[in-house]
C-alpha cells in the first residue's frame, strides 16, 4: 500500500536531513516517492499504477506519495519543478528521479535497475 508522508515522517523514514548532511537512508528495504499534486492529471494516472506496484513488490519495496502543494520544503530541498516526480531510493546508493508519467514497465525496469529488486 502507498503512504502519505508528512516531513516528519520523511525525516524518520527516509532521509533526516536535519541532522545529517551526506545522504543517510532511514528505511529497512528500498523505496520509491512519488511527488504528485491533487491538481495534477498525470500524477492522477501514475497513481493506481503505483498501487498495482505496491502490491507486487508488497515486502520488497516500500511505496510511499508526497503532496508538494502541503509539503513544499520537501518538495523544494529535492528540486521539484515539475510533477510528478518519482524518486527512487536503493538501500545502499544515491538516490535517482524519474520524471513525468512512466508507464508501468519503465518504472518495473526502473525498480529492477535502481533499486536491485526482481519483479514477483
Amino acid at each position: 500500500m502507498v503512504q502519505h508522508l508528512t516531513k516528519e515522517d520523511f525525516l524518520k523514514k527516509v532521509f533526516n536531513y536535519e541532522e545529517n548532511q551526506d545522504w543517510k537512508y532511514e528505511g529497512d528495504k528500498p523505496c520509491i516517492i512519488d511527488f504528485y499534486a491533487d491538481w495534477c492529471q498525470p500524477c492522477k494516472i501514475v497513481s493506481p499504477i503505483l498501487d498495482e506496484l505496491s502490491e507486487e513488490y508488497a515486502g520488497k519495496v516500500d511505496f510511499y506519495k508526497i503532496d508538494t502543494e502541503v509539503e513544499q520544503e520537501l518538495a523544494a530541498i529535492f528540486g521539484i519543478r515539475s510533477i510528478p516526480s518519482i524518486l527512487f531510493v536503493p538501500m545502499n546508493d544515491r538516490p535517482q528521479m524519474a520524471v513525468g508519467a512512466l508507464p508501468k514497465d519503465t518504472l518495473k525496469q526502473a525498480i529492477n535497475e535502481v533499486l536491485g529488486i526482481e519483479a514477483a
